[in-house]
């Protein structure tokens, strides 16, 4: 951990810089790109029936968007006002009214005909429900009945036989560090959470290389750098606030460098809406861009090593910081044999980018005195994500980048708070403070007061499958809790996972809406219960950011949905009706006792307790982890991990593909074009090359398939590597196998092969298993 405080926002350049202007057309009128004050004009609108509400949500509380950790307009990095519209969209979820009795009890059949969009604009769950079999509707249920009908069950079942689940709609720690005391409380460690999904690999990787599953730097040390690195990740538009960052960096003299399959152009240029001269202008962002193959991440990272190797061997120095490396990491020789094995012919193929290419980033990395890496879903959500990772991890330890000024390892957050997720214990291999390890257990055991059971829990993924076991197995799941999320359109696979869901006895949806996944059958009881928005919650609640801001986000003045409850306190509910008789080894009464409990439980999070105003904040761990090179390992130490070079399973003339996002956040579509790219959500983006060599002309209908699924779309040709294309998420998760999980971390794999053709070749040829047979040579592969 480090020493060293972060001294809070530095202010922008005041003097405009035209050599980063995208053009000199005022706003960028007649290009492709968010329109930022008609965007906000709209969200204005939608929330014009509570507007004083949304004004003191936005000017007061922490933003429940991307992780970032903006409260209310203003951060720790950058002086003035801080507004995207991410967080614009998310807005309408904590100020709509209540649905109409004509919705909440309409029939299921009916309902199902909407879309998640479409039923998320029917307003907030206002009150308990229940549907069982052959029921067409829900029905009111009292919170009493509701929560008895659910303990009951839960008194007959082997705790192997019930899960928890939560996701990262605006989730506070509070609510993470109850479920996962509670769950432990109730005999399971099946309790897991949404960056099983999105980052499980970060964490993973980051804590076999340095010891600590977090950002090591935080968002100043952009701002000054030598290199800026996304590696798979499209900041721009996950976390729009991010860009006044890179303007910020720009100004400094840093280099920006992207690597992704596609050239995105929200990556390229940028109109930041809240700094003038960009907002006028533009900012070009990208001063190049990689585009490898999906999955070929490892070998261009191989490639940057063989080289690094290669100069050292021409001039000792001239690649890797020897002082650094000597004092501070081990495995340097193991790595040199793993990656020098490894011929260029085999780096180029798998990588998808020249030798030379390889060089070149290798060459800048070399002579930069700092450097910053971030990354995202784009290394993440492959069945080798924390390989991908970990050899993130290996370029930093090779050059020195870590735990200094202007230098570290950053896996950017997606959703508000979710860092705080598996801090807090609410997942099925860590505890608050460490992991499921005996001497971690006994010590949260002795602060808890009761016994945690020492058998491995399932992540998310197998909990689900888990659901189609024969009846008399331990892990047959016969109840699952799940506080958000939909699964139908977050798993690979939706016609799979629905049969899971509909597999299961009991499903609780705790949520502020419906979504597609509410409305699915189950065998016993669909239960609803409303919870209530964090900026609802008495005594408010805490969040974590990426860069580890522990941010207080207080309780807002507004109207209140009658019925709904905060989140811990349904669990703590819960739990005191499962076992009465040990109650009061679970009973919270406010979060400021949960606070001080997490500053005991999880030692970093020391200082929590005292957060209680807005405004309030601390960061654990410093400005920089791992500061002076010392790390949070056995021995001091980082570790330089040897990963192999993945098998990437695409027959010759087929295709690989990935999924991307549009104009949504996470699962929630707010539109079905895409600002950036004009691309509809059912286009599939692929080089042009590609498409002339198979008849392929723009708009025309085109099927990709494999052995897992089909999708029907649209060709637009964009800068995307040739080989691959891109679908969007979820609309093309279909394609996505079942079951397959990264082997450390459990993440689902997002990525496959396909076969891409015209739908009219597709469907000349349906009736004579032509389909069929060229299927078969992907699974021979």
């Amino acid at each position: 951990m480090g020493e060293t405080k972060h001294t809070g926002p530095v202010k922008l350049p005041r003097k405009p810089d035209p050599s980063l202007w995208v053009s000199k057309v005022p706003f960028g009128l007649g290009k492709v790109k968010p329109h930022h004050i008609r965007d906000t004009m709209k969200v204005v609108w939608e929330n014009k029936d509570n507007l004083r509400f949304a004004t003191r949500i936005l000017t007061q509380g922490v933003c429940d968007g991307c992780a970032l950790g903006v409260s209310g307009l203003k951060d720790q990095t950058l002086t003035g006002p801080h507004l995207c519209t991410t967080r614009l969209n998310v807005l309408r979820l904590n100020t709509m009214p209540a649905m109409e009795e004509k919705y909440v009890h309409a029939d299921v059949a009916d309902l199902r005909k909407m879309s998640s969009t479409e039923l998320r604009q029917l307003g907030r769950i206002p009150y308990p429900l229940i549907r069982k079999p052959g029921e067409k509707k829900f029905s009111r249920i009292s919170w009493d009945d509701a929560l008895d009908k659910i303990s009951d069950k839960m008194k007959v079942l082997d705790p192997k036989k019930f899960a928890f689940y939560t996701t990262s709609r605006g989730i506070t720690n509070e609510v993470y560090y109850t479920l996962g005391k509670v769950s432990r409380f109730l005999g399971t460690n099946n309790v897991d959470n949404a960056s099983r999904i999105c980052h499980s690999p970060s964490k993973t990787a980051l804590s076999r290389s340095i010891g600590v599953g977090a950002s090591t730097c935080s968002y100043k040390d952009w701002i000054g750098t030598d290199v800026l690195v996304f590696w798979g990740s499209v900041a721009a538009n996950n976390q729009p606030v991010s860009t006044k960052y890179m303007y910020a960096a720009k100004r400094k003299g840093t280099k920006i460098i992207i690597i992704n399959p596609y050239h995105e152009p929200a990556m390229d240029n940028y109109w930041v809406p809240s700094i003038a001269e960009s907002a006028l202008f533009g900012t070009k962002i990208a001063d190049d861009v990689y585009q490898v193959n999906i999955g070929g991440d490892i070998a261009f990272m191989h490639g940057i090593m063989k080289h690094w190797f290669t100069m050292e061997e021409m001039v000792h120095g001239s690649a890797i910081d020897h002082e650094f490396v000597s004092k501070h990491v081990n495995g340097l020789e193991s790595l040199k044999e793993k990656v020098m094995a490894y011929e260029w012919d085999q780096l180029e193929k798998s990588s998808g980018l020249t030798k030379e290419r390889m060089m070149e980033l290798a060459e800048l990395l070399a002579k930069s005195k700092s450097a910053v890496f971030v990354w995202s879903m784009g290394l993440t959500q492959h069945r080798f994500g924390t390989d991908n990772i970990s050899q993130v991890a290996n370029l930093a330890l090779l050059r020195g980048f870590l735990g200094r000024e202007h230098c570290g390892l950053m896996p950017i957050r997606g959703h508000s708070g979710v860092q705080g997720s598996g801090e807090m214990g609410a997942d099925p291999f860590v505890l608050p403070g460490g992991g499921m390890d005996d001497a971690n257990r006994s010590r949260v055991e002795t602060i808890w007061g009761f016994e945690i059971p020492k058998w491995q829990g399932d992540i998310v993924g197998v909990s689900l499958e888990n659901a189609l076991l024969p009846d008399d197995h331990e892990r047959k799941l016969e109840l699952y809790y799940l506080s958000g999320g939909n699964f139908l359109e977050t798993m690979p696979n939706p016609d799979f996972v629905k049969r899971c869901l509909e597999n299961i006895d009991i499903r609780v949806h705790q949520d502020i809406i419906f979504n597609t996944s509410t409305l699915v059958d189950a065998k016993e009881a669909v239960i609803v219960l409303p919870a209530m928005t964090r900026y609802e919650q008495p005594g408010g609640g805490t969040s974590t950011s990426t860069e580890r801001m522990v941010y207080f986000s207080p309780e807002i003045k507004g109207p209140r949905m009658e019925e709904a409850r905060a989140e811990w306190e349904i669990y703590v509910d819960l739990a005191k009706r499962v076992k009465p008789d040990k109650k009061h080894l679970i009973d919270f009464k406010d979060p400021f006792e949960i606070r001080e409990e997490i500053a005991k439980a999880a030692p970093n999070y020391d200082g929590i307790q005292h957060l209680q105003s807005r405004g309030d904040v601390f960061q654990w761990g410093g400005l920089w982890l791992c500061e002076g090179g010392i790390c949070p390992t056995p021995d001091k130490k980082g570790n330089l991990i040897t990963v192999e070079i993945p098998e990437l399973r695409k027959p010759e003339g087929h295709f690989y593909v990935t999924s991307r996002r549009g104009k949504q956040f996470n699962s929630m579509i707010y539109h079905e074009t895409d600002p950036f790219n004009d691309a509809d959500r059912y286009d599939l983006l692929l080089n042009e090359k590609d498409a002339a060599a198979l008849g392929i002309k723009e708009g025309d209908p085109v099927v990709a398939f494999n052995q897992y699924g089909t999708f029907h779309g649209r060709a637009k040709f964009v800068e995307i590597k040739t080989g691959n294309v891109e679908v969007h998420w979820p609309e093309g998760n279909a394609l996505i196998p079942k079951g397959v999980y990264e082997k450390y971390a459990g993440i689902p794999e997002y990525n496959t092969a396909v076969i891409l053709e015209k739908a009219e070749t597709y469907f000349a040829h349906k009736d004579t298993k032509y389909a069929e047979k060229r299927v078969e040579e992907l699974e021979m592969d």
